[in-house]
């Protein structure tokens, strides 16, 4: 009759040892790839007016490569996931990331540019008021609307998108 070898105190820690290493190695692989999965975020811009900010990544971006004029009107014309609230005579700060700033940006309210060059700067302050003036006829007051579609759109110096984020501005009602 033969007899099974004996286990020891350390034949058993080796056991342990090799499933625990097996876990650990699980553990590293399942992490990887959850990690592969993430997408790296974007460049994030923010609207700030009086304590409250919103903040969101961009709509469209391509870790800085060039945007086409159809995938960007396609994105800024899509709903924009942030809003905030403008009460009239609140001043409405802009915020972009430094990355932005590098390349330029231009703001558009509903469509239209507000301004003709591209900024530089990280943080710009605007009153808010302006942000409700709707494009009315030649010769006729500005039209005041309770809503505003804020783009933000990064454009080098050679004309060329990089990125878009948007939001929504409403006034506030009494």
């Amino acid at each position: 009759m033969t007899k099974a070898p004996a286990t020891t105190v350390f034949s058993r820690a080796r056991g342990l040892r090799s499933r625990r290493g097996a876990v650990a190695l699980g553990a590293v692989v399942v992490s990887a790839f959850a990690l592969s999965a993430c997408e790296k975020p974007t460049p994030v811009a923010q609207i700030t007016v009086d304590d409250r900010t919103a903040s969101a990544e961009a709509q469209c971006y391509d870790d800085g490569k060039d945007i086409s004029n159809e995938e960007l009107e396609s994105c800024i014309s899509e709903r924009a996931e942030k809003s905030i609230t403008v009460d009239s005579g609140d001043r409405v700060r802009i915020g972009v990331e430094p990355e932005i700033a590098d390349n330029g940006w231009v703001l558009f309210v509903d469509g239209r540019p507000v301004t003709s060059q591209p900024s530089k700067h990280t943080y710009v302050t605007y009153s808010g008021d302006q942000f409700f003036e709707a494009q009315s006829q030649p010769g006729q007051p500005p039209v005041q609307s309770d809503k505003a579609k804020v783009g933000i759109v990064e454009i080098d110096d050679e004309g060329n998108y990089k990125g878009a984020w948007s939001f929504d501005l409403k006034r506030k009602q009494y």
